[in-house]
């Protein structure tokens, strides 16, 4: 019972409140805003309610979309130049996970008070920064409401911003905006939400009593409707789940860091710029066994959430939820072989190296990683 606990000092979740970030963009005393997006969500229309709420709300805006996965520093410079030249005084991000951390840095670089090598790392990105309001279009990094932002950093390599000052305004939860996501798009960044509240769950340092309650109730709305979101993308109350399961696996993640998963995924990600919720999903089933002697009484206890029904010893539990998740990405229709991203047996050293300089994550998994281990683990999956 010691522990401190951080999150948005607002969120809003109702169908349709995408077309409410204009007010709330007036609330925080904005007159002009950049949104920050990718062209796939804007051509997608996903941006319309958002607009006209804008203008309704006689905010001027300007839009860069030029954010791609695993974004490198230079988009993190191009999106603060564009801001700047609108005199944005907030920032909206509006589309997946990388386009929410973008959106965070915008806001946080802008004022220049500090330059982007300079807050590398936890607790450095000291602000301010400008009023922010984020808002998901995928089920998965929960990235609306954690204190985190990636950033590609050169070639196998990403560097985390972590610290409260990104932590947004506003998280604004709209699971209309999430209606045409494609089912294997849906599949993946499903499984990375899971894979946050396990990892928060497990996780060795900072483990809390609200991460865990979060984490648990996030797993119980991921597991219950990941097969009917895929099924059925248009099952509103399904999207609806998933998006707040997600962002309930976020906070979970954001107060209990994530661990051996991630480190792993991570350079599967930069390098074959694999999409983050598949990079997680390729690398989960093996960091479970691997961690199953070390976590058999955590995963016991997860077990009947993601099946319900579950009963056995811890032992019996344990092999249930690994088992459970090693299946999951195969009933989805998901890629499980890192052999087919691209990977071979000669690009192992070299993602193993990687995943070893990530070192904020690994110290947070319950059982030591090493560099064999990482190959291991590759190995096991390729």
């Amino acid at each position: 019972m010691n522990f401190e606990f951080q999150s948005p000092r607002s969120t809003l979740v109702a169908r349709g409140a995408s077309g409410r970030v204009g007010e709330l963009a007036g609330r925080l005393g904005c007159k002009t805003v950049l949104i920050v997006t990718d062209q796939g969500v804007r051509r997608a229309g996903l941006l319309a309610a958002a607009e006209r709420s804008l203008q309704e709300a006689g905010v001027a805006f300007e839009i860069y979309d030029e954010v791609q996965a695993d974004p490198a520093e230079s988009v993190i410079h191009a999106a603060v130049d564009a801001a700047r030249a609108c005199g944005a005084q907030g920032v909206i991000g509006l589309g997946g996970g990388s386009s929410l951390d973008v959106a965070k840095l915008v806001a946080l670089l802008l004022p220049g008070h500090q330059r982007l090598d300079q807050v590398y790392g936890v607790g450095l990105a000291v602000g301010p920064r400008l009023p922010l309001i984020l808002v998901p279009t995928t089920a998965g990094t929960g990235s609306e409401v954690t204190p985190i932002s990636l950033v590609t950093t050169g070639e196998g390599e990403k560097k985390g911003v972590v610290s409260p000052v990104i932590i947004p305004d506003w998280a604004v939860l709209d699971a209309e905006l999430t209606l045409g996501l494609p089912a294997p798009v849906t599949a993946a960044t499903g499984v990375d939400a899971m894979v946050h509240a396990i990892e928060a769950y497990t996780s060795k340092r900072l483990k809390n009593l609200v991460s865990d309650c979060l984490a648990r109730e996030a797993l119980r709305l991921l597991a219950g409707n990941i097969h009917e979101a895929c099924r059925n993308g248009s099952n509103v109350q399904a999207r609806e789940n998933m998006l707040l399961g997600a962002m309930l696996a976020g906070l979970s993640f954001a107060n209990a860091p994530v661990a051996a998963v991630h480190a792993l995924a991570y350079p599967v990600g930069a390098r074959f710029h694999v999409p983050h919720g598949l990079s997680n999903s390729l690398v989960l089933p093996a960091v479970l066994r691997f961690n199953a002697p070390a976590a058999e009484g955590l995963y016991a206890e997860l077990a009947p959430i993601v099946v319900p029904g579950a009963r056995g010893t811890a032992a019996e539990l344990c092999a249930t939820l690994v088992r459970y998740l090693g299946e999951l990405p195969v009933e989805l229709g998901l890629k499980t072989r890192l052999s087919q991203v691209g990977i071979a047996q000669a690009d192992l050293e070299a993602l193993a190296t990687d995943a070893m300089k990530q070192t904020r994550l690994l110290i947070n998994n319950p059982r030591e990683v090493a560099y064999s281990d990482a190959y291991a683990i590759y190995a096991e999956v390729l």
